[in-house]
């Protein structure tokens, strides 16, 4: 809505009231698109609050575009606090009643996978990183990485060993995960190790992030001191070391449909079907 718009005539309520719609928990959502004077935004907020209160309604949400960032002051000052920004809005929430708020807070945790990608001659896919903690090393580890918003884990795997080393691969399973707290942003961390199959041998390492990229030997693999040294690799070198021995199995993704939603469900489809 405008400040200065005067070719469309208002009705009282529209003129005294910030554009919203009703969300399906009994609160508001009101996305501004305009600019508009930080005083008239104050005076349509607080009628808006008391409207809503009327109401009944609970949580109360503003999307501000990036280019309409001054008004967050505002919209902080009338007892608004910060949800979640994104590239190119911030999101602001208000709760009207006096009790503790019920609000979701923002996403909570970021989402990694590993991919253990190994050949018919027991030999598995190795990179050592340009950058970040491993770095100059000399240690080899499993093609890692972080899954994009909207993508499906399976998904971020393949394309994430592509990325790394150029090779082609195939989803199989998930074979286990691991969960962290505290790490990215003080954000909580889901780890997937995931085991992918080769459909193509010929590495050609990313120059940006990895230094090296190779076809490892299973074994020699496991005897680095980086890999004994650590708990975690340790059992995921056991996992992954029973699921190619045939005596272990990990997740297989299904589509599924939910109310209002499409996901996949992961799970162990031999112990399932055995049973029938």
């Amino acid at each position: 809505m405008s400040a200065s718009s005067s070719s469309n005539p208002m009705s009282r309520d529209e003129a005294t009231l910030l554009p919203s719609v009703q969300d399906k928990y009994g609160g508001v959502m009101t996305e501004m698109s305009h600019p508009m004077d930080p005083s008239l935004f104050s005076t349509l907020l607080r009628s808006s609050l008391s409207t809503w209160t009327l109401q009944g309604k609970k949580g109360v949400w503003i999307k501000l575009p990036k280019q309409l960032i001054g008004l967050a002051e505002t919209a902080v000052k009338e007892g608004f606090w910060f949800h979640h920004a994104e590239k190119d809005y911030l999101m602001l929430v208000y709760w009207i009643p006096k009790e503790d708020h019920t609000l979701p807070a923002n996403a909570s945790h970021r989402v990694g996978i590993g991919a253990f990608v190994i050949n018919h001659n027991r030999e598995v896919l190795v990179v050592q990183e340009k950058t970040g903690r491993f770095q100059g090393q000399g240690i080899w580890k499993f093609p890692t990485g972080v899954v994009n918003e909207g993508e499906d884990i399976h998904d971020g795997s393949v394309r994430e060993v592509k990325e790394e080393t150029g090779v082609d691969t195939e989803f199989d399973q998930i074979l286990a995960f691991r969960q962290t707290h505290k790490a990215f942003f003080g954000k909580s961390d889901l780890f997937f190790v995931c085991m992918l199959k080769p459909l193509s041998l010929e590495i050609n390492a990313q120059e940006s992030e990895i230094e090296a990229a190779q076809w490892m030997p299973w074994e020699e693999y496991i005897k680095q001191p980086f890999v004994q040294n650590y708990e975690l690799l340790r059992y995921m070198t056991e996992i992954c070391s029973a699921k190619t021995n045939g005596d272990y199995e990990g997740f297989t993704p299904l589509r599924v449909t939910a109310p209002d939603q499409q996901g996949n469900l992961y799970y162990n489809t031999r112990d399932l079907h055995s049973r029938n």
